[in-house]
């Protein structure tokens, strides 16, 4: 059964190596002491890991123009939505999208901004 906050972690984890990985739960990660922090990001859209697996984004794959963030999944260029920003700090310093796919195309539950560095 896959467990999305140990999919996040390892999204994170795993991006740090690679690039932009899709996260997917093997349990390995389940030890990271970022796990807590993971569990617990939410956007006004709700907790970000209960329904997206998310994965790192390359700095050349999102932007913020007036105010407001877009992200490129799959090549295409999604608005994020304003309620789908997490505006804690972020400790893993990659720029973090969690993306559901459905029948009318992708969304996203939470996205949280990077360092740009």
């Amino acid at each position: 059964m896959k467990t999305p906050v140990l999919g996040c972690v390892f999204g994170i984890l795993a991006a740090a190596f690679i690039g932009a990985v899709q996260a997917r739960d093997d349990g390995h990660y389940s030890l990271s002491p970022l796990k807590p922090w993971f569990d617990s990001l939410r956007s006004a859209k709700g907790p970000c890991c209960s329904d997206a697996d998310g994965f790192a984004v390359l700095d050349p794959d999102w932007e913020s123009k007036s105010g407001h963030y877009r992200v490129r999944i799959d090549n295409e260029w999604i608005d994020v939505p304003d309620d789908a920003v997490i505006t804690e700090p972020n400790r893993a310093g990659r720029a973090m999208v969690w993306p559901i796919k459905g029948s009318l195309g992708i969304s996203i539950r939470c996205f949280m901004p990077g360092s740009m560095t």
